[in-house]
């Protein structure tokens, strides 16, 4: 759908007075656009897609929250986000982030400096022997102690979380034109941008890149990027079998991170985590082919769900693995894992967030609108700090 020309849009109309055009709609560009509109600036969002839509990276029902990271930066990222996602809570009324506890179990090495990142921010957590967690949570079985963070890991109600980014960036401001493919960008200056689109053309004197698997595509030879992989992965949710406490009460599963890998004979490390109402939605991690914008196939790859039944039948038998629901979304990553938050002349790139920059968007909305007011703030985040 073509949106009708208005004063910004219409043909042989410049329309310098944009401050700033944030391209791509998710969660990253709604909590940019939020943080933007907050502090006064002109916002303009344009999204290929309509609000929800399935090809819209952030799309879904639940994405992990946790602090359980060894980087301090990505630590610190999730930290800061807790008390920005409640601020959005309070200004549009929506609950969003529901803390559930977590735990790391698996690899020792792994689990062990996870919880020295713990200790060294201050962040509540103990071990509990197998025997001990499998008593609190009968739908799992863990080969070694577990990691337990009572109250630093939970679930985020996706579609509704960038709803919510979406409706406090109006709110505060921001315009916000859905169903408006971006066609190019043109750098006219270092203060200076051209966005052209269905009916004509916009100048801003920011762009902010936030369209996940389509940035590279839009960027071109603009900006020199590292290579963006995106993959389709395939989340699948599993029903509770029978009335395993565990998963009846949906706040009492928590979210799960299973170290575990090749050396144990599964393809990558595991993560888990409670879909009210329905069930729980476990995957590995990373594990996708290589996927192309604008063509997704919706049918299950086999051999990646035989695996994860396989999974599941051994690690969760609180849940029925022979009733798969896969589901599917994209990864954007770096080669180093990476986020990528980096400003070139007038051009805001926010990219490569490996499956899970979703946490952290509102802060991550937070340092887009640093480097886009010219403020300081850390421009590209260690290759550990998404790990």
């Amino acid at each position: 759908m073509t949106p009708a020309p208005d004063a910004r849009t219409q043909p042989g109309r410049r329309a310098a007075s944009v401050e700033v055009v944030v391209i791509g709609g998710g969660v990253i560009g709604a909590a940019a656009a939020w943080q933007l509109a907050r502090r006064g600036h002109d916002v303009l969002v344009l999204e290929k897609d309509e609000l929800g839509h399935p090809r819209v990276t952030s799309h879904g029902a639940t994405r992990i929250y946790r602090q359980s990271h060894t980087s301090p930066a990505q630590v610190e990222l999730a930290v800061e986000s807790l008390h920005r996602w409640r601020e959005l809570e309070h200004e549009t009324g929506a609950a969003l982030l529901h803390l559930t506890g977590g735990i790391d179990h698996g690899d020792p090495v792994r689990t062990a400096a996870v919880a020295a990142s713990l200790a060294a921010h201050g962040i509540r957590h103990q071990w509990l022997e197998p025997a001990e967690a499998s008593r609190l949570w009968p739908g799992l079985r863990f080969d070694g102690p577990v990691l337990h963070q009572p109250d630093s890991a939970g679930r985020l109600r996706a579609d509704q979380a960038v709803a919510a980014l979406t409706a406090a960036a109006i709110g505060r401001g921001a315009t916000v034109r859905h169903s408006t493919p971006v066609e190019r960008v043109d750098v006219l200056d270092d203060d200076l941008a051209e966005i052209t689109i269905p009916g004509g053309t916009i100048q801003a004197r920011r762009v902010v890149l936030a369209a996940g698997a389509w940035t590279a595509g839009l960027i071109g030879d603009l900006v020199a990027l590292p290579a963006l992989r995106v993959t389709e992965e395939q989340p699948t949710i599993f029903r509770p079998v029978g009335a395993t406490p565990c998963v009846v009460g949906d706040v009492r599963w928590p979210t799960l991170i299973h170290h575990i890998g090749p050396a144990q004979g599964w393809p990558a490390s595991v993560y888990g985590i409670g879909v009210p109402g329905i069930g729980v939605k476990v995957a590995f991690r990373g594990t996708g082919p290589d996927w192309q914008p604008d063509v997704r196939d919706p049918r299950p790859e086999p051999a990646q769900l035989s695996r994860l039944q396989r999974y599941v039948e051994h690690y969760l038998p609180g849940l029925d693995a022979t009733d798969p629901a896969p589901r599917s979304c994209t990864f954007v990553s770096t080669p180093d894992a990476g986020f990528l938050v980096d400003r070139t002349g007038p051009l805001v790139v926010a990219a490569g967030f490996s499956g899970h920059g979703f946490a952290v968007a509102p802060a991550l909305g937070r340092m887009v609108a640093d480097l886009s007011a010219d403020a300081p703030t850390a421009r590209t985040l260690s290759p550990a700090a998404s790990r």
